[in-house]
């Protein structure tokens, strides 16, 4: 028998917030690469999911918060060409999560230009993305029961499933 190495799989874990305000406003920060979206981004080695996303949306905005429910679980299946001295972006894997502020205003950071509350009908009108856009949908399908979404980004958006989960 051969000895061969098992090589695991490649997957970024990231995580996504909707954060509202107590003037049910929803927190958006417009990103130097996607535009308009909500804040997120990827989990670090050896940190837990709620942590990795209170981390990243004080980072981006300056803004505390309590992480709720889980409201869509997203598989990006496609891999592509990287940027910033990374040769390939893997598959991604994202849980978004609805969230509440807690304190802080928001602001601008290193990762985006702008940060701000905004009404919740006016969000879709922002986004460009359709990966963001269909996330976004999920959250205002939220019924209780989270929505698995698999797409993939590049070339194009396509979705090649959604379901209530």
């Amino acid at each position: 028998m051969e000895n061969k190495e098992l090589v695991l799989p490649t997957h970024i874990v990231a995580v996504g917030g909707i954060v509202i305000n107590d003037r049910d406003e929803i927190l958006m920060v417009k990103h130097w690469r996607q535009g308009w979206v909500f804040p997120g981004g990827m989990v670090e080695v050896g940190e837990n999911l709620f942590d990795g996303l209170k981390r990243e949306v004080m980072e981006e905005t300056g803004v505390e918060i309590e992480v709720g429910e889980v409201f869509c679980l997203s598989s990006n299946t496609g891999k592509y060409a990287g940027y910033n001295g990374v040769k390939e972006i893997p598959t991604k894997l994202m849980p978004d999560f609805i969230c509440r502020a807690v304190s802080g205003e928001p602001r601008p950071s290193e990762e985006n230009s702008e940060s701000m509350y905004v009404p919740k009908e006016k969000v879709l009108d922002m986004i460009t993305e359709p990966a963001i856009i269909e996330r976004f949908k999920a959250y205002l399908e939220y019924s209780g029961r989270p929505i698995y979404m698999e797409y993939i980004t590049q070339p194009e958006f396509v979705m090649k499933l959604k379901r209530t989960i």
